[in-house]
């Protein structure tokens, strides 16, 4: 069982930048691949980046030269580089991992963390 724990969401200007960080803890998990997903009101949940252990990307259109997945492996951690932020960027924005390399090809994520909220202002 693993657990994500996501922290440095908060209220940004608009152009203004935010780095979230989602730490994975537990006992006898394996995690592959990490993500970024997010839900703005009524709206569903879509995923914004992913990465796999050795290092691929994966984003969504909307946020292609704004934003940035990493990871550190040592860590079992992983961030987002959010730039340029616009209010459309609005949601609460959640964790995920699996231990798959592409687990949105097959039925999405596992492991869920409970979400931040991240707020842009116009």
């Amino acid at each position: 069982q693993v657990q994500l724990v996501e922290s440095g969401g908060g209220l940004v200007q608009a152009g203004g930048s935010l780095r979230l960080s989602c730490a994975a803890s537990g006992s006898g998990f394996s995690i592959n691949a990490m993500g970024w997903y997010r839900q703005a009101p009524g709206k569903q949940r879509e995923m914004v980046a992913a990465i796999t252990r050795g290092g691929s990307t994966n984003y969504a259109d909307s946020v292609k030269g704004r934003f940035t997945i990493s990871r550190d492996n040592d860590k079992n951690t992983v961030y987002l580089q959010m730039n340029s932020l616009k209010p459309e960027d609005t949601a609460v924005y959640y964790c995920a991992a699996d231990p798959r390399q592409r687990p949105w090809m097959w039925g999405g994520f596992g492991s869920w963390g409970q979400g931040t909220q991240v707020t842009v202002s116009s």
